[in-house]
């Protein structure tokens, strides 16, 4: 059973971050608030953990997964950000954008896309993300936490629409650590920006696409 933190979504209490800081750092398994969707993490370099994400989401190793960072410096240590990435991504961050791009070898084999060597990377725009980054210090995994029905195959375009305390429910025994700020589950996605090659594109239109197609 998860033990479940009540934080303030505004003003995140600096205890309780430091007692998920500690639950993370030991190879906890979270289901958290960002600023799109409830996402299941953990800390990037916790394998055991990422190995536990990829089981719940039932992600073959060739599906790359998406991390958080605290800010584009930050991202400039996972990935290779050309002067057009930056360009860009400095335009855009914090916000509702996963950026592809091509990883560093500080990117676990794990987390990445195998065959092309990228990684997906957000700077969410969340108080609660950013407190349990800065507390951390090391990237968070990020993986929608909404799940197909037990009794049907993964289809992440027919996800049931839950709400918060039936989400809570659902993963209780999934994870160890849940997150609630009081605020409902969206189905709202981020936004993906392919910027590994010449040309940046968008390859999936979710939260602010609009103004992302105004630097691309």
């Amino acid at each position: 059973m998860a033990k479940i933190f009540s934080v303030h979504p505004d003003n995140p209490q600096t205890r309780r971050i430091e007692e998920i800081k500690s639950a993370l750092s030991s190879g906890a398994v979270m289901l958290y608030p960002t600023d799109t969707v409830y996402a299941i993490g953990c800390d990037l370099n916790a394998k055991s953990a990422v190995e536990r994400v990829r089981q719940i989401k039932q992600l073959a190793n060739d599906k790359p997964l998406t991390f958080l960072c605290p800010s584009l410096s930050n991202v400039a240590t996972y990935a290779f950000v050309s002067d057009t990435a930056y360009r860009i991504m400095k335009r855009l961050i914090p916000g509702t954008y996963t950026f592809l791009l091509p990883a560093t070898k500080l990117v676990p084999r794990l987390v990445q896309s195998p065959k092309r060597k990228t990684t997906g990377i957000r700077v969410p725009d969340h108080p609660v993300c950013l407190a349990l980054l800065a507390a951390l210090e090391n990237p968070i995994i990020s993986t929608s936490a909404h799940l197909p029905p037990d009794d049907e195959p993964v289809r992440l375009d027919l996800e049931p629409r839950l709400s918060r305390v039936e989400l809570f429910d659902r993963l209780d025994n999934l994870v160890d650590v849940i997150i609630d700020t009081g605020e409902e589950t969206t189905y709202e996605v981020s936004t993906i920006l392919d910027l590994t090659g010449d040309e940046p594109m968008i390859t999936r239109r979710g939260l602010g696409w609009e103004a992302a197609t105004n630097w691309v």
